[in-house]
């Protein structure tokens, strides 16, 4: 009987391990396929966040949204993937960090230059944050 349960948990772990490591190495699919869910200019998108934030956080986290506006300005991060940030109008901007995992076309862009981005919206932390963002051609 202590044999079977030894077996039975050796067995279990084998494969809980197998799993964990195709899920660990499982690459995220790229932005660039994805269809997104809702179109939006970058001042609209900031001020819902800013007048109810968790009605915009029920419509907008977690859903690929398409953003149309301004850059204000434009950096790289330590890995060199791009990141930009879009002007609304006021303080703060929509915040959007490139997909690491896409060969982006475009990764230098200057302040004024207007164009839209797609990506994962992930709430608000002063900017609107989007994560895994690309180009919309």
């Amino acid at each position: 009987m202590l044999k079977k349960i030894v077996l039975f948990l050796a067995v279990a772990g084998v494969i809980g391990a197998g799993i964990g490591y195709y899920m660990f190495n499982k690459k995220v699919p790229s932005m660039a396929s994805e269809k997104s869910e809702v179109t939006i200019e970058a001042a609209q998108l900031y001020q819902e966040f800013e007048a109810d934030e968790a009605a915009a956080s029920a419509k907008y986290v977690g859903k690929i949204v398409a953003v149309s506006g301004t850059v204000l300005e434009a950096s790289a991060l330590e890995d060199g993937t791009p990141k930009v940030l879009l002007d609304t109008g006021s303080d703060f901007g929509v915040s959007c960090e490139f997909d690491p995992n896409t060969k982006h076309a475009k990764t230098t862009f200057t302040p004024g230059e207007k164009l839209t981005l797609k990506g994962e919206c992930a709430g608000i932390n002063l900017d609107v944050q989007l994560a895994r963002c690309v180009v919309v051609q």
